[in-house]
């Protein structure tokens, strides 16, 4: 997949914590943790990804929750003033 400089400035890392029932013990949740670029607030790979699961896995999705981050950016890199070494 090709993405432009500018379209990258769109894409942030996202992290969702999907709680699903456990296909042998429905009353009992897991817990799946993805972690990928994407854009928000659509989410559009994470999107892709909760279709696919609901078509093809057997865990029944409970809920997700999701968090997402800028890039870094320069300005908020900062250069240490001293190095700590242990061993």
């Amino acid at each position: 997949m090709h993405v432009s400089v500018r379209d990258l400035h769109r894409y942030r890392l996202t992290t969702a914590e999907i709680l699903y029932r456990f296909p042998d013990f429905p009353g009992l949740l897991q817990s799946y943790l993805w972690q990928e670029m994407d854009v928000a607030p659509d989410f559009p790979r994470l999107t892709r990804f909760l279709d696919y699961w609901e078509r093809n896995l057997e865990g029944r999705l409970h809920s997700v929750r999701i968090a997402n981050a800028e890039l870094v950016r320069p300005q908020e890199i900062a250069y240490a003033g001293h190095e700590v070494r242990v061993h």
